[in-house]
């Protein structure tokens, strides 16, 4: 029997009230409180001031950039997630744990040498960078390598949310959907994808978040040009180093209600969980 259960009921009831309220008081302290810093700074100087920050030239060329990677690097990890998800939980083959702990690998490695490392195999002075000179491609400085660097720090995503589902759903409505006479693809789209589409929202869900939030390895990669290679938290920092605090603060609100929006819609796919469990349907791969 646990201890509680020995306590009085007003001292259970204390001590659940403390509990509360210091966990309240710290995610206001440490998530609440900054939320409200970046939007009361953004507009301190009025919502004319705000809006320029977001609307001038330089504003619009890093949020355009920011949108442009996100569409790029999160369709390719929706793929990659999918294909990695699937090969690891319908087949067994030697190497699944190397291949696990490889698409882990970017949760291991710090973004900034993940940038590196794209340094080394595309810079001027790189494995490449020859080729790559001599064929006029720039991968390095350019959106080429900034696309490369979300995509390595943000593959995981996907396919760690599909990964459990999967795993919980098993082989045997896909192998009954086989020996039915359905194809390999039939039984994708009818059976796995009906399945697994709130894991695959919500893998997708967190990927774009990170990859326009992404701020070390693409850092390293793109050179700080500004209307070329800036996206949004290189532009809010650049803006910052010059003490121009207010327009900083203006572009980090925007990241700042993409998480807020992310939140929302992460609350919007748990909440759907007891419908899902009535209907034999897991949610998202976190048990």
């Amino acid at each position: 029997m646990s201890v509680a259960a020995h306590l009085p009921r007003p001292a259970r009831g204390l001590g659940r009230g403390f509990l509360v309220a210091l966990a309240l008081g710290y995610l206001a302290l440490f998530l609440l409180l900054p939320f409200g810093v970046v939007f009361a700074q953004a507009l301190s100087r009025g919502l004319a001031t705000y809006l320029h920050a977001l609307t001038e030239p330089m504003a619009r060329s890093a949020i355009s950039l920011t949108l442009t990677v996100a569409a790029i690097a999160v369709p390719l990890n929706l793929v990659f997630g999918v294909v990695a998800a699937w090969t690891v939980t319908k087949y067994d083959f030697r190497g699944k744990s190397a291949l696990i702990t490889l698409i882990d690998l970017p949760f291991a490695v710090s973004p900034v040498i993940s940038g590196l490392i794209y340094v080394l195999l595309f810079g001027a002075h790189g494995w490449f960078g020859e080729w790559l000179a001599a064929h006029d491609v720039k991968v390095i400085f350019a959106v080429p390598g900034i696309v490369l660097a979300t995509v390595f720090v943000t593959f995981p995503f996907v396919a760690r949310e599909l990964i459990p589902v999967m795993q919980a759903q098993g082989r045997d409505e896909e192998e009954t959907a086989l020996s039915l006479g359905a194809t390999g693809w039939q039984t994708f789209r009818r059976v796995t994808l009906p399945n697994i589409r709130w894991g695959l929202l919500y893998g997708v869900l967190l990927c774009n978040a990170r990859a326009m939030g992404e701020f070390g390895a693409v850092s390293v990669v793109s050179g700080h040009i500004r209307g070329l290679t800036n996206t949004m938290p290189l532009h809010v920092e650049i803006l910052y180093n010059e003490y121009n605090a207010t327009a900083a603060f203006a572009v980090a609100s925007l990241l700042a209600m993409l998480a807020i929006v992310t939140l929302a819609a992460r609350a919007a796919l748990e909440a759907r969980a007891p419908e899902l469990k009535r209907t034999g349907r897991t949610t998202g791969g976190h048990e």
